[in-house]
């Protein structure tokens, strides 16, 4: 089966079980005009994290990897009113594309936007005592995966939810050679998950408009 039929397989799922949303249209036109690169999850993925935002019955969630704010929506607009989604980006302009994108869907109330180095601002969250939050979702520099990893154990519960993005990487994630440093972090990430005793945990592979890849979802018991 081909990468275009995965494709049109995506387009049917939208077209049968979404909407029209012309603000996240919007979203992902004023993305590609601002030269960011094509790596948000897809619709599905991120009707995916809306809802597991709403099963959770989140009100405070963690994404780790902005970009230009669309998995960001995806996941405000499953909170409650008085929720909100701590988002954090290192790259200004995609910051900033972030911050317009979130005007333009409405959501501004329920986000905030933390510029700099994740590690770094994980660990202001924790001096803050921000947390625990209720959901993590973890999309930024895979070699980081098992940093980001240790930190949201500092910053979560019994019952947080972790969702960690792009980890099957084309079936690349069997390679053991490590001569790719994203796949070996999503290596890493399956092995903190597997080695963590207070995470219970599992995969799953997906196909689509974005290939073949996949999310590691775990709880903290």
């Amino acid at each position: 089966m081909s990468g275009k039929t995965w494709t049109a397989v995506d387009d049917y799922i939208v077209a049968s079980l979404f909407e029209p949303d012309p603000a996240l249209d919007a979203v992902l036109a004023a993305n590609r005009g601002q030269g960011l690169p094509a790596i948000d999850v897809s619709a599905a993925q991120g009707k995916l994290l809306s809802l597991l935002v709403r099963i959770r019955g989140a009100k405070k969630v963690l994404e780790i990897g902005t970009l230009g704010g669309y998995s960001t929506i995806w996941m405000a607009r499953g909170l409650p009113a008085d929720g909100k989604v701590v988002t954090l980006e290192l790259d200004p302009h995609h910051a900033k594309v972030a911050l317009s994108n979130f005007e333009r869907a409405g959501v501004s109330d329920r986000v905030e936007l933390r510029l700099g180095p994740a590690l770094q601002s994980l660990s202001e969250l924790e001096r803050e005592n921000a947390g625990p939050f209720d959901l993590v979702f973890i999309d930024a520099d895979k070699p980081n995966n098992p940093n980001y990893l240790t930190w949201v154990m500092r910053l979560a519960r019994s019952g947080t939810v972790i969702v960690c993005d792009n980890v099957i990487r084309d079936g690349a994630v069997l390679n053991k050679d490590g001569s790719d440093a994203n796949v070996e972090g999503a290596r890493a990430a399956f092995s903190f998950i597997g080695g963590e005793k207070r995470l219970t945990g599992t995969a799953i592979q997906t196909v689509g408009a974005k290939g073949y890849d996949g999310f590691a979802i775990a709880i903290v018991d």
